[in-house]
């Protein structure tokens, strides 16, 4: 038997997330893993690509490398499409768009450049087809990126099409949203794992408890979903069935868990159990292994005598105009936590880097992260009755 071709890839994902990525990869059978800024590039079979848009909770999107060489002019792009048998991977009757970013590249204009690339692949295609794809900026069939440094052009094919983050289960944002891929950075870097009780005090439409609930249950993010790499003419339809198989058996919706999701907003609270219902978690409902209900954060009870907080409270860009309550209200949780939580750790992301001094609570780490484009602290506090004041000694983990 011969042996499956290995193709290079490139899993983009939010800032501050790529070793979490590349964790993941590596469960599904990626190699030669190497974490850059902004994603982690991987090798692998088709499968292993399947795999990694199937699994990731963390990836935004997972492109396949189909060419790569020097340039120097515009030219140099269009025979870079040149090398690539399109015709393999695309038919004329399929629609296409092409996306350029570029890093310290000479050329001038990267909209001539993206013409450039585009008029290679059609020619190619009308070359060996006859025909020419229709381009559609809205809903592509296939949709290519170049990414030009100062003297190298690559170019990848979407291997996901909608961004990974939608995982098909969520009927409306809500208010302020976390995007899901970043709920799961979170619980990552919380090191959160599904026996310890877990509880969101301003989980508005549910983004972190539904995440971690699909995660306790081992639901793959991606399973009711489709993906873009289904529209390729190098489809695997055989080595998919058997992936997408292997995830829908590995869900257990019997797993013993307890998470908790509270708002102060019965309107967000009613959107959060509809989106859990979709996510395909009503036996956790029913059975209070995740609970729902609206409560204000400054009277949050703990499920049990050890666990974990992890929240995304609002601060000054989700509070338009900023309030000078944000930080009484946060001063008076902090009071609440070291109340009713000793022995809890708590978890915070906020862009507002005075959080620890408003809940008078003394940070052990603070990753940095991005909320799309905005730079956050994910604040960890150890919480111990009374005050806890900054001269008091604490163990990150």
């Amino acid at each position: 038997m011969t042996a499956a071709r290995v193709h290079t890839y490139f899993a983009v994902c939010p800032r501050g997330l790529e070793a979490a990525l590349a964790d993941e990869l590596e469960a599904v059978g990626a190699e030669s893993i190497r974490a850059e800024n902004g994603g982690v590039a991987f090798a692998g079979t088709l499968a292993t690509g399947y795999a990694a848009n199937l699994h990731s909770r963390i990836a935004s999107r997972v492109l396949w490398q189909v060419g790569r060489r020097g340039y120097v002019t515009e030219q140099h792009l269009y025979d870079a499409t040149q090398e690539v048998r399109w015709q393999d991977l695309m038919s004329a009757q399929q629609t296409l768009r092409v996306d350029v970013t570029a890093s310290r590249s000479p050329l001038t204009s990267l909209e001539f450049a993206m013409l450039r690339i585009k008029d290679g692949i059609v020619d190619k295609l009308r070359d060996r087809t006859g025909a020419r794809p229709d381009i559609d900026r809205a809903n592509p069939d296939v949709r290519v990126f170049a990414y030009l440094d100062e003297r190298t052009v690559t170019l990848y094919v979407d291997f996901s099409g909608e961004p990974l983050f939608k995982r098909g289960w969520r009927a409306d944002k809500g208010e302020a949203p976390l995007k899901e891929n970043l709920a799961a950075g979170l619980l990552a870097l919380s090191g959160w794992t599904p026996d310890v009780p877990l509880l969101d005090p301003f989980c508005g439409s549910g983004t972190i408890v539904i995440e971690a609930a699909t995660i306790a249950t081992r639901r793959a993010p991606g399973l009711a979903r489709s993906f873009a790499f289904e529209r390729l003419g190098n489809f695997e339809r055989g080595a998919w069935r058997r992936i997408h198989e292997a995830a829908k058996a590995a869900v257990d919706l019997a797993a013993p868990t307890l998470i908790e999701g509270s708002d102060i907003s019965t309107r967000v609270i009613e959107q959060a159990r509809l989106n859990a219902g979709l996510a395909g978690l009503e036996p956790l409902l029913a059975d209070g292994r995740l609970r729902l209900h609206a409560r204000d954060a400054r009277l949050a009870e703990p499920a049990a005598e050890h666990g974990m907080i992890i929240a995304n409270p609002p601060y000054g860009e989700q509070s338009a105009p900023r309030s000078a309550t944000v930080p009484k209200m946060m001063g008076e949780i902090g009071d609440r936590l070291k109340a009713a939580f000793p022995g809890w750790h708590a978890w915070f992301l906020t862009s507002d880097r005075a959080l620890p001094r408003q809940m008078r609570l003394k940070e052990t780490r603070k990753p940095v992260l991005y909320n799309g484009a905005l730079e956050c602290r994910f604040f960890r506090f150890e919480l111990v009755d009374g005050t806890y004041r900054s001269g008091n000694r604490g163990v990150g983990c």
